[in-house]
């Protein structure tokens, strides 16, 4: 500012600043760029809103929070060594004690204070402190909203409506002289209890009674009732002020008083260094990274069967959105987990593009054509997809069970899943983990700890205003993190992974190479064995997985995968239009030990009678060259609820649909084939319902999206622009010019006027001073330079919005020119 003289105002601190120190404030509060601030003054008034302050304050850590409660308590403005008072006191008992804190507290001060100069919380030089008055609101104590210190009202406050007879009675009792005025009396009650002799004094007089009830007040809340007949030790504390009255049954206890019983200090327990994250067990790196493979390939085999699951059309949606009780329980079943860690499976595949709604009227969960994508890929890039995929989700499964503020049940899928802060929580949870060495697992609840030093505000105590789901959903959302962290393989045995290190570190590419030696390469074959099983030693390349399915079922899993042949599969691939010869010879190229007899016996049994009997819609018809099936059908009293009737020596009639025939006729033993309208059997395959393309679910933001360095350049351009434009001294253009007056209001010139002095600017190159008014009727005060002037238009560069624009000259309401080329 060209001047030692120290700001009056946040504006003017603002203004003081560098580029990058505004720079750095736009980035650590990004909701002060939306939009722009037209200027400094704008910014700060912006900087000083409630909601904004808010958010700033949620997002300190624990010893710049308590620094700025101690300001909030200490005077306005206070000195460096006052507010460091209030955070170290003046002596404690254990000497050494106090000299570790003490020479902590002091060695972070200086770091804390640059946190909430650079977010604009405080303001001021070292001497003279000053901390935003909407801060000092949120923070200061009042009985609605106590300070986080415990602390009440200064003597002043608390005495604000008190008579000045009491005031007299109360300085006669404490032994003071006295006094001409309230305000005196005032001053020196409050030097009574500032005083660390006198006030040593006065309580050595006190009963025990009544330093009792002191210490129940000292560390908060400093607020107690009365009787309206109180006892002897509260009488004797009101007598003497060390408690004022706040209505007729509430005493409070001085803030003054209460920092001396404190020994100074405005915490309890100041906490100037973040507690470290202990290690709970230290293990091989390499059986970690083996275990988090192992976990990571369990967590695509259970997504590539919940897509299967769900392949022919998944679930219906509620009608309020989400995934009904039932479904999710038939979903866990199936994938055999536990509900909540099949609503995890779920949202992860949800939060990835793999599963969506299919948007029909009648609307069901389905794959969506990424999931075809998706299963293409190697294990370890399909791994790293579900992994950046949960990293930034802000959908949180632990909700699922749970209720929403109005009592109402919270499904998996629903629509009130989303939690902002969730990515965040997830980002430094692992960064936690990754500060520790290889093989470490942290121990859950000093990391808890560490969380909660890093956002105090977020849920704890909070000012008026802040959020209130805060620290308790963080600490879950922390919980949640580790559960899912070790299903999903990004830690193995409590501790994290080499992969998971390089994908927050280096991005998926490196997390995906570190893996794949880890992953095991997917077989060609199977071992068929007598007992009509295939056992798969281990991963199957998928056309063979999706095959095998169809023509066996999956018995067992584990280590090995044991499928099972059985006449209903052997069908079933036959319906999918497979022929025996097919089947066998799927299996002779695919088996490492011969085809067993009896397995070829029973493909070439079920084969012979697939088919023999042929299903139709008459309603529904049986149609067989054999008459001595039919008759036999006919004579089974299993049909009779089928009401079948010959029409033809070798056709039957039903009134049944032809699915219900067709498996009707399965049941009763018999192997019939669907038939088409023009006599072809029809080929079922297993069902790929797909959903429209579907993007992944956006992320919702905490908060406006922390701006770029291009942005941020910009940024701070256009609002030293815009208060160039709004400080810049012009001249008078009365008749005393000599000297400049600051701008107030828009400038007034005639039309001739104006056009002379931006021809003139125009010729030598100068900025001009102009009020402009916009088509809408909005006014403005801008900086240019005019470069051209012609056609009732003057081309010119804007200082204020740092680009050549055009303006009507009819639109400029007046200009100036600048003092001192323009230097404020």
């Amino acid at each position: 500012m060209g001047t030692t003289t120290p700001p009056r105002t946040l504006a003017e601190a603002l203004r003081a600043r560098g580029d990058e120190s505004l720079a750095g404030l736009l980035r650590a509060r990004p909701d002060l760029l939306n939009p722009v601030p037209n200027d400094i003054t704008q910014l700060a008034t912006r900087a000083g809103t409630r909601a904004s302050v808010v958010r700033a304050l949620e997002h300190l850590d624990r010893f710049a929070l308590q620094t700025a409660e101690a300001l909030a308590v200490a005077p306005d403005p206070a000195p460096y060594d006052t507010l460091l008072s209030l955070l170290t006191g003046d002596g404690l008992d254990d000497g050494d004690q106090r000299d570790d804190a003490g020479a902590a507290i002091t060695a972070a001060l200086p770091g804390a204070l640059s946190t909430l100069r650079e977010q604009a919380l405080i303001w001021g030089e070292d001497d003279r402190l000053r901390l935003v008055r909407t801060a000092r609101e949120l923070l200061a104590p009042s009985p609605q909203h106590p300070s986080p210190t415990g602390l009440g009202p200064t003597v002043s406050e608390a005495t604000a409506g008190m008579s000045p007879g009491r005031l007299q009675e109360i300085l006669a009792t404490t032994g003071l002289p006295a006094t001409h005025d309230p305000v005196s009396a005032v001053a020196a009650l409050a030097a009574l209890f500032t005083d660390r002799t006198r006030m040593a004094e006065l309580l050595d007089t006190a009963p025990v009674e009544a330093l009792s009830v002191l210490d129940r007040l000292v560390w908060g809340p400093p607020y107690g009732e009365v009787t309206p007949n109180p006892t002897p030790p509260v009488k004797w504390l009101r007598d003497r002020g060390l408690l004022l009255p706040v209505s007729t049954r509430t005493v409070v206890l001085p803030r003054e008083a209460a920092l001396h019983l404190r020994a100074g200090r405005a915490h309890r327990v100041p906490e100037p260094v973040p507690p470290a994250v202990a290690a709970a067990a230290t293990r091989d790196p390499q059986a970690v990274d083996r275990a988090a493979a192992g976990q990571a390939f369990t967590a695509l085999s259970t997504v590539e069967e919940l897509l299967k699951l769900w392949n022919g059309g998944g679930p219906a949606i509620l009608r309020a959105g989400g995934l009904s009780v039932r479904e999710l329980k038939r979903a866990a079943n199936s994938l055999d987990v536990t509900e909540p860690i099949a609503a995890f499976w779920i949202e992860l595949a949800y939060a990835a593009g793999l599963l969506a709604s299919d948007g029909e009227p009648e609307e069901r969960y389905a794959p969506t054509p990424a999931s075809d994508e998706w299963l293409d890929l190697s294990a370890e890039d399909r791994w790293t997809h579900l992994a950046t995929a949960w990293l930034a989700a802000t959908r949180t499964p632990g909700l699922v069970g749970g209720q929403d503020a109005k009592g109402r049940a919270l499904s998996a899928l629903g629509p009130e899943l989303d939690r902002s802060s969730a990515p965040d929580v997830r980002r430094r949870v692992l960064a936690l983990f990754a500060e520790l060495p290889a093989g470490t697992a942290p121990d859950a609840e000093t990391l808890l700890r560490r969380l909660r030093w890093e956002r105090p505000l977020r849920g704890g105590a909070t000012p008026s205003g802040a959020s209130t789901e805060g620290t308790d959903l963080r600490s879950r959302l922390a919980l949640w993190t580790l559960n899912e962290a070790e299903l999903l393989g990004i830690t193995g045995r409590g501790a994290l992974s080499a992969q998971a290190r390089a994908l927050l570190d280096e991005g998926p590419d490196a997390a995906a190479a570190l893996l794949a030696p880890l992953v095991p390469e997917p077989l060609d074959h199977v071992l068929l064995q007598a007992d009509l099983t295939a056992v798969a030693p281990g991963p199957l390349e998928r056309p063979l997985a999706e095959t095998l399915s169809v023509l066996a079922d999956v018995e067992s899993k584990g280590g090995a995968t044991v499928y099972r042949f059985t006449p209903g599969s052997v069908r079933r691939a036959l319906d999918a239009g497979q022929a025996a010869t097919d089947l066998h010879a799927f299996l002779a190229a695919h088996s490492r030990t011969p085809v067993p007899q009896p397995l070829s016996y029973l493909i070439d049994d079920v084969a012979r009678r697939h088919g023999h009997l042929r299903i139709g819609s008459a309603s529904a018809y049986v149609r067989c060259d054999d008459e001595a099936v039919l008759n036999e059908i006919l004579a089974d009293r299993r049909s009779t609820g089928l009401r079948l009737r010959r029409l033809a020596p070798t056709v039957l009639a039903s009134q049944a649909d032809p699915g219900s025939l067709l498996e009707a006729l399965r049941d009763m033993g018999y192997a019939p084939a669907a038939e088409s309208a023009e006599g072809d059997v029809l080929i079922t395959r297993a069902g790929a319902r797909r959903t429209p393309p579907r993007t992944p679910p956006v992320p919702v933001p905490e908060g406006p999206p922390v701006p770029d360095d291009t942005l941020l350049g910009a940024a701070v351009r256009a609002i030293r622009a815009g208060d160039t434009a709004a400080t810049v001294i012009r001249k008078d253009t009365s008749e005393d010019t000599s000297s400049p007056t600051p701008s107030g209001s828009l400038p007034r010139t005639t039309s001739a006027e104006t056009l002379a002095t931006v021809q003139a600017a125009a010729m030598t190159g100068s900025a001009v001073w102009i009020g402009y008014v916009n088509a809408d009727g909005a006014a403005s005060q801008r900086v240019i330079a005019p470069v051209r002037v012609e056609g009732g238009f003057v081309t010119a560069y804007d200082h204020t919005a740092d680009e050549v624009r055009t303006y009507p000259l009819h639109r400029i309401t007046g200009v100036a020119e600048l003092a001192d080329d323009g230097k404020p």
